[in-house]
């Protein structure tokens, strides 16, 4: 009896490459049906918005198609595609559609010395998390806090800590520096960071007011 097993990931994406290439009838359903689903939601978690997500991503599908010639095979296909819709998130977010109002660094950051050390002391709320019901709560507080970092934060938060690309590719993927996405990145967190705390804050006060 043969065993049939399936063909590569690689081998796949070398046939659509193909395909997309010859403009063939089919390519560009079968880039969608290969990368759509990741595509959205990487562009969902950029913009935030179900509509948006999905034109950033037709968007990025109809570049991908126009200039997949430009492809020099540098990285894997995937990856350069991703990184497109990425982008078309981003900039989709950045024109302001559907955008919140956004909120000061300056009000919840958390201030410095002038050597760089925090000036405020930086609160351990690890031990609270074994509580399901703060688990919950913080996904929550979690969800909101990213949903209102500013557009530059929050595209290299998912970028690099939810979808796990390297600053190069977050620096390649945003048209900036690596320099400057280390630098958003830092902030990020710590607006992230100080928002959690309050919570954490709050949550503590309350166990201890109801035990």
């Amino acid at each position: 009896m043969l065993l049939t097993m399936d063909r590569p990931a690689i081998d796949r994406d070398a046939e659509l490459l193909e395909a997309l290439r010859r403009r063939e009838a089919s390519a560009a359903e079968r880039l969608v049906s290969t990368f759509g689903d990741r595509a959205y939601r990487r562009a969902l978690g950029i913009t935030g918005n179900q509509q948006d997500a999905e034109e950033a991503v037709q968007d990025a599908f109809g570049s991908v198609v126009r200039s997949i010639d430009t492809f020099r095979g540098d990285a894997a296909l995937g990856s350069w595609i991703y990184r497109i819709a990425a982008n078309a998130a981003y900039q989709r977010r950045r024109r302001g559609a559907h955008r919140r109002d956004e909120i000061s660094l300056d009000d919840v950051l958390p201030s410095f010395h002038e050597d760089g050390r925090h000036a405020d002391s930086v609160v351990d709320w690890s031990t609270e998390l074994d509580d399901p019901a703060v688990q919950t709560e913080l996904r929550s507080v979690l969800t909101s806090a990213l949903e209102e970092l500013p557009d530059h934060y929050r595209a290299v938060t998912i970028l690099h800590d939810v979808e796990g690309l390297s600053m190069a590719e977050v620096a390649e993927c945003l048209d900036i520096s690596v320099p400057t996405a280390k630098s958003r990145a830092h902030r990020s967190r710590l607006l992230l960071r100080q928002r959690l705390a309050v919570f954490m804050s709050d949550a503590t006060s309350r166990v201890e007011r109801d035990s």
